[in-house]
């Protein structure tokens, strides 16, 4: 009988002592495993597992970030990743494409205007008053106007830019002609055409002129490009 009590009490003593290894196996695989919530560039993506101090997540949440994909073979798994910038978050962080006028063409756009108005007041002048033209001042408007229409044309980037830019062109081009037939005209004293008072205003070339400058100024300023008569 003590002999079977011994033999009784030892099989006890072992049960506990698997209990409490498997308690504390349980308590080792809870402090080593935890799962945690992945989140990539704010975006919920997944699971991350982490056992034994290192963190593991799933081969297909790592094709879904990386827009790639998951091929499992026999003997090999391959993880393919879509090429740099391919992924749709970077598609979804472009900027859209920039419409109507930029604010950089439309100041100098602006500015070659301010320009060709102050050569137009000039080349009126020595036309109503019949004033000698001396020196090589109607040259020296064309070069800036020029200069600054080369500008605004580099500044233009936007399909709305460059039909304006088409329009300033046009109005570059017909003030020039302008300019230089008024200074021929001078030159060759022509005293009927350039000393009469009233034929800045029955000049139908100046008038398209001037109202193309007009309605360049107004739609540059709106931002939002506009077509004119005026300006063909």
């Amino acid at each position: 009988m003590k002999h079977h009590g011994k033999t009784h009490r030892g099989k006890i003593s072992c049960a506990i002592l698997f209990g409490l290894v498997l308690a504390c196996a349980g308590m080792l695989f809870a402090q080593g495993s935890a799962d945690r919530a992945l989140f990539v560039n704010g975006k919920s993506a997944g699971t991350v597992v982490q056992i034994g101090g290192r963190s593991y997540v799933d081969l297909d949440t790592v094709a879904k970030i990386t827009n790639g994909s998951v091929t499992v073979e026999p003997n090999r798994v391959l993880l393919t990743f879509a090429a740099t910038g391919t992924s749709p978050d970077a598609d979804a962080a472009a900027p859209p494409p920039q419409t109507g006028l930029s604010k950089e063409f439309a100041r100098l756009a602006i500015a070659d205007l301010a320009e060709m108005r102050e050569w137009r007041g000039a080349i009126g002048t020595i036309y109503t008053y019949g004033l000698p033209v001396v020196g090589t001042w109607p040259q020296d408007y064309w070069n800036r106007a020029n200069a600054n229409l080369m500008q605004a044309a580099v500044a233009a980037t936007t399909a709305s830019d460059q039909d304006a830019l088409q329009l300033l062109r046009n109005e570059f081009t017909n003030l020039a002609q302008w300019a230089s037939d008024m200074v021929a005209t001078r030159q060759a004293l022509n005293a009927t055409k350039s000393v009469n008072p009233n034929a800045m205003q029955n000049d139908a070339t100046l008038s398209k002129i001037s109202a193309c400058s007009r309605f360049l100024n107004s739609m540059l300023v709106s931002g939002t490009f506009a077509d004119d008569p005026s300006c063909h």
